[in-house]
C-alpha cells in the first residue's frame, strides 16, 4: 500500500474520570484509524488534569487565589446582600456570590492546619499510588485522604465548583442548555477556563485539522465544553464531540443551533469505529460530510443529521492502541485496563436499564481475545483487565477460561455478570484458575416483587447458591443494589437490607444506588404497568434522566431507609477495608494480591487503634 501523508487528526479525552487508568473509547477509535493507515493521535487531557493541579505549587498558588477572592467578596458583600431580601429575590450570581462568601469564610477560617500541611505532602501522596507501596492499606487510605482534601483546597477559588475524584459537585449546575453555557463562559466558577489557557497552546501546537472531544460521563460536560468552546475561538480545524453522552439527547441537541456555533462543528452519536474512519475520509478530503455516518453538523448555518449506519462487529474493530499514553501517570501500581468483549446486553430485558441503548448485541470471537491479551500483555506489559461489557455470560467465561489455559495466557481480570443458574462450581473455579478475581453481580433488590418487576429473568431461589461457590472458589463478590424502584415499599427496601446483612459472609461488599429512570429505560414506555403515575416534561433537556412520580416509597421514607441502610450495613461489615479503598480497579488490585480472605478480614479500626 503506498503511504500518502494524511491530515492529522486528535483525539482528546477531558477532564473528568478517575485518574486510575486509560478511558477505553479513545484507545479504541485510534487503534481503529491507525489500522486504516491514518494519521491520529490521541491525548488524555485527564490525567494531565490531575498530574499537574495535584502538586505543591498548584496547590500554593489556589491557596493564595481563594484568599484574594474572598478579600474581593468581602469588599463587595454590601453590593449583594440584602437583609429585606428572600433567598428567592437574588439572581443566579447573587446566589453564587453569597454561596462563594460563605464556603471560603468558613473554609479559611476553620481548616488553617490544612493549607499549612496538605501542599508539604501533596507530592508523596500522588507518588504512593504510582508505586508497589499502594499496597499498604493504612498508607493508602491516608494518600488518598490527602488527595480528598488536595481537590477541596483547589477548589476554593472556583466555588461552587467542587473537584472531586470521580465527579465535579455545583449545587447550582443543572443539565440545561443556558445553565451549562452559564457555567462554562463563568470564569469565577469554572477552573477550567485558566487551566486549559497552557493546555490549549500545546494543543494547536500539534497542527491538527479534526479535534475529537470524548464525553462519555455528566461528570465530563462542563470541562469538555470548555475545551471545545476555547478551540472554537482559537483555531480553524473541524472540533467534533463524541462519546456516548449527547447520543441519548439527539432530539434536544437538533432543538440548540446555539451549541453547534459555540461548541462544536459535529457531534457524533453511537458506536464510533465505524464512523470514524469515514470522518477521516472527510478531513482527508476523500469524501463530503454529507457521507460521514451518524453525525449531526452546522453547515451554512443549518442543522443537519445523517444517516446511521449499522455498527461494526467486534471482531472486525482493530486492537486498541496505547502508543500515545504515559501509563506511568496514572494512579495505580498496575494499570487496569478497561477491555470488551461484548457491547450491548445478551439479556436486554431488564426494566430499569437503558445501559445499551443505541447497541446492537455482537461478543468478540475468544481467538480475538486471546491474541489481543497476547499483545497488550507484550507491547504495553499490561495484564490486569476490567471487562467493561454489560454483562460476561456463563457459557463466555467458559470457553475463555479454557482458551487462556490452552494458550497459557496470564492475566487477571474482574466483570460484570447475572446471577443465573448456568454458572455452575466448575465454571467458576475455572475461572477463578485462569484469572477471574471478582464478579460484580447484579443482585439489585431483596424483594421478590420488586425483582419480577425489574425482570431479571433469573432464578430468584438460587442466586444465593451462586455467590456461594463464588466464594469457595475464591472470587470477590460485590453486589449491585438499589432503592426507589417504582412500587417499591419500605417492606420491601428492608428486605434487601436485611439481604445484605444475611449474606455478609457470601456477599464481599457491595454497592448501593438510588433509582433513577433513563430516558430510554424499558418501563418509561409501560408506566402504568410500575406504578409510574407521572412522568414530567424534561426540566433539564441535557439530562439523561427523565422525573418521575410513582406509587411506592416517598422521599423522606428513601431517606431514612438509605440511613438504616447505612447503619445496619455498618454493624453488620464493620468499616471494612474495601469500603476504603473506594473503587474498583484499587479493590480489584488488592484481592488480586492479597486474596479475598485477607482483603475481608483486615482491620481497619484495629489498625488505626
Amino acid at each position: 500500500m503506498k503511504n500518502v501523508k494524511k491530515n492529522k487528526m486528535l483525539l482528546i479525552f477531558p477532564p473528568q474520570w478517575t485518574p486510575i487508568s486509560p478511558h477505553f473509547a479513545i484507545p479504541s477509535l485510534i487503534g481503529q484509524l491507525k489500522s486504516k493507515g491514518y494519521n491520529a493521535e490521541a491525548l488524555d487531557l485527564n490525567i494531565e488534569f490531575f498530574n499537574d493541579v495535584l502538586s505543591k505549587q498548584y496547590i500554593e498558588k489556589s491557596i493564595f487565589m481563594a484568599r484574594k477572592e474572598f478579600e474581593n467578596l468581602k469588599e463587595n458583600l454590601l453590593n449583594v446582600f440584602s437583609p429585606e431580601k428572600k433567598a428567592d429575590d437574588y439572581k443566579l450570581e447573587e446566589q453564587i456570590f453569597l454561596y462563594k462568601y460563605r464556603y471560603l469564610k468558613n473554609y479559611l477560617s476553620e481548616n488553617e492546619k490544612y493549607l499549612n500541611f496538605i501542599p508539604n505532602v501533596i507530592d508523596k501522596a500522588v507518588n504512593f499510588f504510582k508505586t508497589e507501596e499502594f499496597y499498604n492499606p493504612m498508607t493508602l487510605i491516608q494518600s488518598l485522604n490527602v488527595i480528598d482534601r488536595a481537590l477541596q483546597i483547589i477548589s476554593l477559588p472556583y466555588s461552587p465548583m467542587r473537584i472531586e475524584m470521580e465527579q465535579i459537585a455545583n449545587p447550582f449546575f443543572k443539565f440545561n442548555y443556558e445553565t451549562i453555557k452559564y457555567f462554562v463562559l463563568d470564569k469565577s466558577s469554572n477552573i477550567f477556563i485558566e487551566y486549559y489557557e497552557d493546555k490549549i497552546k500545546e494543543i494547536l501546537d500539534k497542527k491538527s485539522k479534526f479535534i475529537a472531544i470524548s464525553l462519555n460521563s455528566s461528570s465530563q460536560i462542563m470541562p469538555g465544553l470548555t475545551l471545545t468552546y476555547l478551540l472554537k475561538q482559537k483555531t480553524n480545524a473541524h472540533i467534533n464531540i463524541g462519546g456516548n453522552f449527547f447520543g441519548r439527547i439527539t432530539d434536544e441537541l437538533l432543538n440548540h443551533k446555539e451549541f453547534f456555533e459555540l461548541f462544536a462543528d459535529s457531534v457524533s452519536i453511537e458506536e464510533g469505529e465505524g464512523p470514524i474512519v469515514e470522518f477521516a475520509r472527510f478531513i482527508n478530503n476523500e469524501i463530503p460530510i454529507e457521507n460521514v455516518p451518524n453525525l449531526i453538523y452546522i453547515k451554512d448555518e443549518k442543522l443537519f443529521k445523517n444517516e446511521k449506519i449499522k455498527p461494526l462487529k467486534l471482531n472486525e474493530i482493530a486492537n486498541i492502541n496505547l502508543d500515545d499514553y504515559d501509563l506511568k501517570k496514572y494512579f495505580s501500581p498496575q494499570i487496569v485496563l478497561p477491555f470488551q468483549s461484548s457491547r450491548g446486553c445478551y439479556w436486554g430485558k431488564c426494566s430499569f436499564c437503558d445501559q445499551d441503548f443505541g447497541m446492537n448485541f455482537n461478543s468478540k470471537n475468544v481467538d480475538k481475545v486471546i491474541s489481543e491479551f497476547k499483545e497488550l500483555k507484550e507491547k504495553y506489559k499490561i495484564d490486569n483487565f476490567e471487562f467493561i461489557d454489560e454483562s460476561v455470560s456463563p457459557s463466555y467465561m467458559n470457553e475463555l477460561s479454557d482458551r487462556l489455559n490452552k494458550e497459557n495466557v496470564s492475566v487477571s481480570y474482574f466483570c460484570d455478570a447475572r446471577l443465573e443458574t448456568a454458572f455452575t462450581k466448575e465454571i467458576l473455579e475455572k475461572a477463578h484458575e485462569n484469572g477471574l478475581k471478582m464478579i460484580m453481580w447484579g443482585l439489585e433488590s431483596g424483594s421478590n416483587k420488586v425483582l419480577e418487576l425489574i425482570n431479571k429473568g433469573i432464578d430468584l431461589e438460587k442466586r444465593f447458591e451462586i455467590l456461594k461457590d463464588a466464594k469457595e472458589a475464591g472470587i470477590w463478590n460485590f453486589a449491585f443494589i438499589f432503592f426507589g424502584f417504582p412500587t417499591e415499599t419500605v417492606e420491601d427496601a428492608k428486605k434487601t437490607v436485611k439481604m445484605l446483612v444475611d449474606n455478609k459472609d457470601i456477599i464481599h461488599s457491595y454497592g448501593r444506588s438510588v433509582f433513577s429512570m433513563g430516558r430510554h429505560a424499558k418501563l418509561s414506555q409501560e408506566p402504568e404497568k410500575y406504578g409510574i403515575t407521572k412522568i414530567y416534561p424534561a426540566e433539564e433537556e441535557f439530562s439523561p434522566n427523565i422525573n418521575f412520580d410513582s406509587i411506592g416509597m416517598n422521599k423522606q421514607e428513601l431517606g431514612n431507609i438509605l440511613e438504616y441502610c447505612k447503619i445496619q450495613c455498618s454493624i453488620a461489615y464493620n468499616k471494612p477495608l474495601w469500603m476504603f479503598l473506594r473503587y474498583r480497579e484499587w479493590l480489584f488490585l488488592y484481592v488480586a494480591k492479597y486474596g479475598c480472605d485477607w482483603v475481608k478480614q483486615f482491620d481497619v479500626t484495629a489498625q488505626r487503634s
